[in-house]
């Protein structure tokens, strides 16, 4: 599943390459696609078309863009609808030139009234999706529920590291609760836990302040280096709009690399299952708690 640095990417790359621009036809390739636009494809495509993007913008793991009918001023602020969408485990949002083949599992494609670039939905496992959130160019309602993540310029880190220890729980669940900090995933939930030699099984109640600011400070930390690297592209599903795959593979210490040595203390990195997943740790630097909660 893309995380945030992933989505993030795609965010920008719908900034330079869709902002500003009119749409002037949807094409529904799959119904699964826009599955979670109830009135269906005519309807899906009725409340786009003519619509300017005004915004991409994101919260978590969610991307939208924010829309509004055109008017004399062309700069006004954004107000309206959203077209909100999640990327799920091979979602791609892709700008393209328009006489660019189709895609195998292009889904939906966007056509705008300048004639340039393409917009394009492709999707092979069909897990993500896109609709119509009526009123949500500032915050669609499906999203309200989402936590703002590390790297919102507002996000306030000392009523995180209140609500984190106030949770009874394993500390790599806590992570992943996105009603917590959103767009926190698997790969940097490890990433954050081994840098700050934390194991993922602490109990978030024992945690003291210092240990609390210290994985959360890494999650940022580690999100930031891995968007300055275009996100972490395990296999072609994960690339920005220009088809281009992150390189944060590369950087990443535990994650994935079950049997390797650790870069920091030379001991032997393990794999645990973890809620159906799996979770990587240095038993040395990250030695289990003595009253573990595992799940």
């Amino acid at each position: 599943m893309p995380e945030l640095p992933e989505v993030e990417v795609v965010r920008r790359g719908l900034e330079r390459g869709v902002v500003g621009r009119v749409i002037a036809d949807v094409d529904v390739h799959h119904p699964r696609a826009i599955r979670r636009h109830t009135l269906g494809a005519e309807d899906f495509r009725a409340a786009l078309i003519g619509q300017r993007i005004m915004a991409a913008r994101r919260r978590g793991k969610f991307l939208w863009l924010a829309l509004r009918a055109p008017t004399p001023s062309a700069d006004a602020p954004a107000s309206g609808d959203a077209l909100l969408a999640h990327l799920g485990m091979s979602g791609q949002l892709l700008v393209v030139p328009s006489n660019s083949p189709d895609q195998t599992h292009l889904r939906v494609r966007f056509t705008f009234a300048d004639g340039g670039r393409e917009l394009r939905f492709v999707d092979q496992r069909t897990f993500g999706g896109l609709a119509v959130a009526v009123g949500g160019a500032e915050l669609p309602a499906p999203v309200t529920h989402i936590a703002l993540d590390a790297l919102d310029p507002v996000f306030d880190l000392d009523q995180a590291i209140r609500r984190l220890r106030a949770r009874r729980t394993g500390l790599k669940r806590a992570l992943l609760d996105q009603t917590l900090v959103s767009g926190i995933g698997n790969i940097y939930a490890d990433e954050a836990l081994w840098a700050a030699r934390l194991h993922y099984a602490r109990p978030t109640e024992t945690m003291t302040r210092e240990q609390a600011h210290r994985v959360l400070t890494a999650a940022t930390t580690v999100m930031s280096a891995a968007l300055d690297a275009g996100g972490t592209s395990f296999d072609r599903l994960y690339v920005s709009v220009e088809g281009v795959s992150g390189l944060f593979e590369r950087s990443l210490q535990v994650y994935g690399r079950a049997g390797e040595s650790c870069a920091r203390c030379g001991g032997t990195i393990r794999r645990d299952a973890f809620m159906n997943r799996s979770s990587f740790t240095c038993p040395t630097c990250q030695p289990p708690p003595r009253h573990p909660r595992w799940q």
